[in-house]
């Protein structure tokens, strides 16, 4: 098994550098696919989802709700095949 580390990716050239979480869909443990939803972000301008980069199993959340992120920042760790 490997490990892989989800980070917040680019939030677009308006939307600027950082997010605030207001919700995680899934808890270390749970199965994840990759494009589904991972967190909600919540910036100034915009509500967005961040799509899970891989398949696997979430063995770590790096971020909770209310937590301000930056880009690029570590937001979960996922168990991949």
């Amino acid at each position: 098994m490997a490990e892989y580390t989800a980070t917040l990716p680019s939030l677009g050239d308006d939307a600027g550098d950082e997010a605030k979480v207001s919700f995680t869909y899934f808890n270390p443990g749970d199965s994840v696919k990759e494009g589904e939803d991972l967190i909600e972000m919540v910036t100034d301008k915009a509500t967005f989802n961040v799509p899970c980069p891989k398949t696997g199993k979430i063995t770590k959340l790096l971020v909770a709700e209310d937590d301000t992120v930056k880009v690029g920042q570590p937001i979960c760790i996922i168990e991949t095949a």
